[in-house]
């Protein structure tokens, strides 16, 4: 897929070897007592072609170590299958076992869990090794519940960065066989427990993850656990950078005194540890390997109990030789009982001052630390002060800037009020102006229709008068004289005369 990615598989593998017929599905992950050997059968001639072996190690180094071999099938054998989602491209006659290559040594086992949180309920056991020639990375040999549960984990992850952030991709290759060739001897038939919840590790029951220190754990309870280290023995995935010595370069046989931090060989390499006490009068040394603290004047440990390198084991520094009652003579332990009371009494004593050592040590640092969380105190306490002022002065400006507003709005609204009574007393004058107006129109009004009615009556009596006239004039025959007409026109024309005056009057 990349060539980083096939660097690293061209780093690992070596000579491709055959397939060897190996444990049951269920078993395929855990260590026999003893290496796990095949024949050579047509079968396993027909897949050398096919496969390539890449050895890995197990367990913590300073205690005990597994050893193996694992058979994968080679990139070229599933090639097809990357492009096509058909079961039959992948190989034939896989198991539903895969290994996971080139896992970054800063991903945890908490973040591969969930990495792969979809497929966790079809996961039977986990098996954490890693790769000799890489020590940055680790490989995870899983084993699944379903052959269908282990094509898709292939297709779903193979292929897939671990973190869109990151360029590493998940490289999955199906397994053949996995060989161990060195492991430790069966101490227990009885099923393990988790040493978290305390449960039997039954596959059928949850997933097992068992890590690179060979400590087995429950999926679900080591996924709570953030740390890279292991939760029982505290070995650490994530091995630090390795220290030299800062004179010769070295890397072995390494110390470093606990005063000053000056990292040095030991007396059998280069000396410069035990030439820095010389020269600085510093005496106490801690070996990096073993973690013990030597004293150069006392030249002994300082430690009443250290770390057997047979099983990891607590024992005594002046314990008795095994061999005193045998009457041991070659072991320096004829006078076992005078040389362990003066032994006693230096141990005691560099003890003691290495107690007095620490303690001065520890109180500097408390005053040194309280010293700075006083600053911190106070420091924190101005910048509250200087938070609570800015803040008050913040809201006066505001409640300020609040009161302006409304004493501008009181002004405004008192110029308002002002001018509306002021327009109030005009409008008051322009009513009772009107209402007289109204008056005298009314009472102009009144006297016109009182003068159209006389003149109406006026009117109708002189109508009914020419009527009459007109009348008698028809019926009798007038002999004194002719009643014209003219003269009753003349005054009514006069009548409308005197009302037309009476209306410009008006």
């Amino acid at each position: 897929m990349g060539g980083e990615a096939d660097q690293f598989l061209m780093a690992l593998a070596t000579s491709s070897s055959t397939a060897v017929p190996g444990p049951s599905n269920d078993d395929a992950l855990r260590p026999p007592p003893a290496m796990i050997s095949g024949d050579s059968t047509s079968t396993s001639s027909s897949l050398s072609s096919l496969t390539q072996a890449f050895p890995f190690s197990s367990g913590n180094p300073r205690i005990e170590e597994t050893r193996g071999v694992m058979h994968l099938y080679r990139d070229d054998a599933v090639s097809s299958s990357s492009s096509s989602s058909s079961p039959s491209d992948r190989p034939v006659g896989r198991k539903p076992l895969v290994c996971v290559l080139g896992v970054p040594n800063h991903m945890t086992y908490a973040d591969f869990c969930q990495f792969c949180g979809s497929f966790i309920h079809h996961i039977l056991e986990m098996r954490i090794v890693r790769n000799d020639g890489m020590e940055d990375r680790y490989s995870i040999l899983i084993s699944f519940d379903a052959q269908d549960s282990t094509d898709n984990f292939y297709k779903h992850f193979n292929g897939r960065r671990f973190s869109s952030l990151e360029v590493e991709v998940c490289r999955v290759l199906f397994t053949v066989d996995v060989q161990y060739t060195q492991a430790s001897p069966a101490t227990s038939t009885e099923q393990p427990t988790c040493p978290v919840c305390l449960e039997r590790l039954d596959q059928d029951m949850s997933g097992i993850l068992t890590t690179i220190c060979n400590h087995s754990f429950h999926c679900s309870c080591i996924s709570k656990w953030t740390d890279s280290s292991c939760p029982v023995c505290r070995y650490c995935q994530q091995q630090p950078e390795k220290s030299v010595c800062i004179v010769c370069q070295t890397s072995e046989n390494l110390w470093i005194c606990v005063i000053c931090g000056f990292v040095g060989c030991g007396r059998y390499k280069g000396g410069h540890a035990i030439i820095h006490w010389k020269e600085t009068q510093h005496c106490y040394s801690l070996e990096l390997e073993t973690q013990r603290v030597w004293d150069y004047v006392g030249d002994n440990y300082v430690h009443r109990l250290i770390q057997s390198k047979t099983d990891g084991k607590l024992v005594e520094l002046n314990a008795h030789c095994s061999h005193a009652n045998d009457g041991c003579g070659s072991c320096e332990c004829a006078d076992s009982g005078l040389n362990e009371a003066l032994l006693n009494s230096n141990v005691e004593a560099i003890v003691s001052e290495y107690n007095e050592l620490l303690a001065t040590q520890l109180e500097n640092q408390k005053l040194y630390f309280e010293s700075l969380l006083q600053d911190v105190k106070e420091e924190t306490e101005k910048e509250i002060s200087k938070a609570v002022d800015k803040a008050i002065i913040q809201k006066l400006q505001k409640m300020q800037a609040k009161l302006d507003r409304c004493v501008k709005e009181k002004e405004i609204l008192d110029d308002l009020n002002e001018n509306l009574l002021k327009n109030q007393e005009i409008w008051k004058a322009k009513m009772l102006e009107i209402e007289e107006r109204e008056k005298k129109a009314l009472k102009l009004k009144d006297d016109k229709i009182h003068d159209l009615e006389e003149q109406l009556s006026d009117l109708m009596v002189h109508l009914e008068a020419g009527k009459t006239m007109e009348e008698l004039s028809l019926s009798d025959e007038v002999k004194d004289g002719t009643v014209l007409p003219i003269s009753i026109e003349a005054s009514s024309s006069n009548d409308t005369k005197g009302g037309r005056k009476v209306n410009d009057e008006g």
